[in-house]
């Protein structure tokens, strides 16, 4: 259970942050750095929820989104050393990332097939969507850096590359089902 009485601590004040086991690290430690863009990725996910009004469904997915981003952070946030634990480490499975692989094909059966790339823009939900993924995309590359040194789950690793792949299906989607999508035309400006 998370209680939050006092929010500073200043037991970071020398550039450290705790885990949620094990010892500090630095504030620019791989590790944390994997987990703040994922905190970063929902916080993105936050604005684009603000413009979903109209689109109720993609807004759920969107929230139980956040839920998992912070399971997510949870999960990097608690190294896999091997040692035994007193309590059940809170670890991403792979049903998240099957959940998501069934809304990605959701959403993209009714979205016609795309004939270019898809520059990030049209409305604003769309707009942070994209953002949002290019935010994922960087959490996953971190992750993947992070899993060459340490432990990384593997479910962990899958959630992340196919949450960028969801905000881009849900990006062309919150652009009227892809009929507002802009798309890069190849040397236009030569």
């Amino acid at each position: 259970m998370v209680k939050l009485n006092k929010i500073y601590t200043r037991t970071g004040d020398n550039g450290t942050t705790a885990l949620v086991c094990g010892p500090r690290r630095e504030k620019h430690d791989l590790r944390v750095e994997a987990f703040g863009t994922v905190d970063e990725t929902n916080s993105a996910l936050g604005l684009a929820r603000l413009h979903m009004a109209e689109m109720p469904d993609l807004d759920a997915m969107l929230l139980r989104i956040q839920n998992d981003l912070f399971d997510l952070g949870a999960d990097l946030a608690t190294p896999d050393t091997g040692e035994v634990l007193d309590y059940e480490p809170l670890r991403i499975i792979e049903a998240q990332a099957t959940r998501l692989e069934m809304e990605i094909d959701m959403l993209n059966g009714q979205l016609d097939p795309l004939t270019s790339f898809v520059l990030p823009g049209g409305s604003p939900a769309a707009a942070h969507l994209h953002l949002s993924r290019t935010v994922a995309r960087r959490a996953e590359r971190l992750m993947v850096e992070l899993a060459r040194q340490e432990a990384v789950g593997l479910a962990a690793l899958k959630y992340v590359n196919r949450l960028s792949d969801f905000l881009f299906v849900a990006a062309r989607f919150a652009n009227d089902k892809g009929k507002a999508d802009i798309l890069w035309v190849p040397g236009k400006n030569r």
